[in-house]
């Protein structure tokens, strides 16, 4: 049975949760969670307890100095609540934690218990992919569930999706299996660029989550990192013809892709947006970013193992079948075009094997585990 004491009746409440690893391409959707929890002051009042979900040689603990006394800080996941004022005054439970090595059935039902506890209406499960999209371009974010009646009512993709999955692909399924709606939100983060932070993904799902569950997100300093990052984004892919001419290359499928959506319908929802987010004024008119230079613009896309400030080099698409031993990690790909709208999609495409948010980082497992997924 769990007892949550200390926290008080919510109101509407809705869950929204990320895990680093897989599912967490560029680190975009734990940043998400973690940029709620920061703007919102949250207040963590349960962590599950670490030796149940967890291999600690491939999620080591961290070591610390407090005041000269040294203290360790173990990998786990947590819960905090936070309360959204305004004319509709509405709580957020925010888990933030690392795709669980083991027992992942009994980690779900740990949060379906919380959930419940808490009188959960609805859980939001923030993920990010791997795909063949320019940085150019708007990041295409996705909405899938499970649960048909969701899927209509909500404007959502009811998933189709069949292979290897991860954590957010399993809680979903816990979700709808005990009754609880369950939404997934996907961002597709540019396979080529794919060392994180990646803020433009963040802030494309927070926007998402926005016009979701019809509640204003602070955006603080992430409407201008993100420029500032695509900036840095551009500056390098201009010194390598190759990567500029790949670019042109997705930007040119993009565009075609979309052509049929430019109707007038599809115009007035995302003008309906724009306005939504611009009524009232407030955050997200307060750019207030940094980076702006070149040279710390860049310091969004290096690997902090390697040094390297260039994007990795592009795998070209006659090559992907080539792509190792790898690649089996990412069977769970989503369509060809790693476009992460289409139906039923819930990974990244297989080059995330090699060019995964995790690529190049410290390989003892200090960090969370490969690429991303559903």
């Amino acid at each position: 049975m769990i007892e949550l004491e200390g926290v008080p009746e919510l109101i509407d409440p809705v869950m929204v949760a990320a895990f680093e690893g897989w599912n967490d391409a560029g680190d975009a959707a734990s940043t998400a969670v973690a940029h709620l929890d920061k703007e919102w002051k949250g207040e963590v009042f349960a962590a599950l307890d670490a030796e149940d979900y967890y291999d600690f040689q491939v999620n080591r603990p961290t070591v610390w100095l407090d005041a000269g006394v040294r203290k360790i800080t173990w990998p786990t996941t947590r819960l905090s609540v936070v309360r959204v004022g305004g004319d509709k005054p509405r709580d957020l439970v925010l888990v933030r934690g690392i795709e669980p090595s083991m027992r992942w059935r009994s980690f779900c039902n740990e949060l379906l218990g919380f959930a419940h506890e808490l009188g959960v209406e609805l859980v939001v499960i923030l993920g990010a992919l791997l795909g063949d999209t320019p940085h150019t371009r708007p990041v295409p974010v996705s909405g899938v569930t499970s649960d048909p009646d969701l899927a209509r009512t909500m404007d959502l993709e009811e998933t189709k999706y069949e292979g290897p999955t991860g954590i957010v692909g399993i809680l979903q399924e816990a979700c709808t299996h005990a009754g609880v709606p369950a939404v997934s939100l996907w961002a597709a983060v540019p396979h080529y660029v794919s060392q994180p932070p990646n803020p433009k993904a963040t802030l494309a799902l927070l926007n998402r989550l926005e016009d979701l569950i019809d509640l204003r997100i602070p955006l603080g300093e992430l409407p201008e990192d993100a420029r500032a990052w695509q900036l840095g984004v551009d500056q390098l892919a201009a010194e390598d013809s190759e990567v500029a001419e790949y670019v042109q290359t997705l930007e040119e499928a993009r565009d075609t892709a979309e052509l049929p959506e430019a109707s007038g319908e599809a115009i007035a929802r995302e003008f309906e947006r724009y306005l939504r987010r611009r009524d009232g004024g407030g955050p997200t008119a307060q750019a207030g970013g940094h980076a702006t230079e070149g040279g710390e613009a860049a310091s969004f896309l290096r690997d902090g193992t390697a040094g390297r400030t260039r994007p990795p080099k592009p795998l070209r698409p006659e090559t992907d079948a080539d792509a190792g031993p790898g690649a089996d990690s990412a069977t769970d790909a989503g369509p060809p075009s790693g476009s992460a709208g289409d139906s039923g999609s819930e990974s990244g495409s297989d080059s995330a094997a090699e060019t995964g948010p995790d690529a190049g980082r410290d390989t003892d497992g200090d960090s969370s585990e490969d690429s991303s997924e559903d």
